[in-house]
């Protein structure tokens, strides 16, 4: 029986028995193994892959986090989008990707592209809205951003943290930010009054912390949390900015973070991202918003 083109092969639904898979996927093109951010999204979001039909593992795959209620998904999250080396520029990313657009359906969705894969996104009908920043960086201390009272995040802030993700990132989240306690190597808020004015999490990735989310009432606000979880960690920072907070970003460098990259924010199905932007300064990470 002749072997099936690879832009017709079917998709199908991965789990955490993946993981290995999607991570030696990841290392087949270039880019770290990220075990660890796998696994979180294999469990809080929906896995797509297409199997290698000559054995081999994974051909390629993606995941989508959706956000909202239980009765509706108002956003969905698409990320890492990968194919293998071997079946490149054969259809398969398109295949994957429309397998997922006729899966969403009139959901909304956003993606963050590299320079890379942006054609096809467009090719899709995805437009850009925005642009992030990658930095990475050993941080220096300095400055006045002890100035802004942060503290260690306890089990009784999760409340309070989800009503303001939500408010913030404009859909609920709530799947996602419960795992970050375990998935995190900090969880840290930051308070005034004793209500919390923001939040950001630190978790590892190969040898960085990566610094996301990144939800504050302001650029101070959002100056004193990357600060202080500066101070619990031994490696370099990582995060993504949206290029819209220039004094964060302009910060940041002074601190030590050097930009690394660009990534285009795309959607489909809606003009721009709800929620407030003003608030809403780094992703948890770019393959889950």
């Amino acid at each position: 029986m002749p072997t099936p083109s690879p832009a017709a092969l079917p998709v199908r639904r991965l789990t955490l028995r993946d993981l290995h898979a999607c991570a030696d996927l990841s290392e087949d093109r270039g880019w770290p193994r990220e075990e660890h951010k796998w696994g979180l999204l294999l469990t809080a979001g929906n896995g797509h892959g297409i199997d290698d039909p000559e054995g081999g593992g994974l051909v390629a795959a993606c995941v989508v986090t959706e956000y909202g209620s239980w009765e509706r998904t108002d956003l969905g999250a698409i990320g890492m989008v990968l194919v293998a080396e071997r079946h490149a520029r054969q259809g398969v990313g398109r295949r994957l990707m429309r397998h997922v657009l006729a899966a969403m359906g009139t959901t909304p969705l956003t993606l963050h592209a590299t320079p890379n894969g942006q054609p096809l996104y467009e090719e899709l009908g995805f437009k850009v809205t925005g642009r992030a920043e990658m930095l990475r960086g050993r941080f220096v201390p300095g400055g006045r951003e002890a100035e802004v009272a942060t503290r260690a995040a306890t089990a009784e802030d999760l409340p309070a943290i989800l009503r303001l993700d939500e408010e913030v990132f404009g859909a609920d989240r709530t799947p996602l930010i419960i795992r970050l306690p375990a998935f995190a190597d900090q969880l840290r808020v930051a308070e005034d009054g004793g209500r919390i004015t923001g939040y950001a999490a630190a978790w590892p990735n190969e040898d960085t912390h990566v610094v996301g989310p990144l939800i504050a009432r302001d650029t101070g606000t959002a100056k004193a949390l990357v600060a202080s979880l500066a101070v619990h960690s031994d490696r370099e920072l990582r995060t993504d900015i949206d290029v819209r907070h220039e004094e964060l970003l302009a910060w940041a460098k002074e601190r030590g973070l050097a930009s690394v990259a660009f990534n285009a924010v795309m959607t489909y199905g809606v003009t721009e991202l709800p929620g407030d932007w003003t608030r809403r300064f780094a992703p948890l990470t770019v393959a889950a918003g």
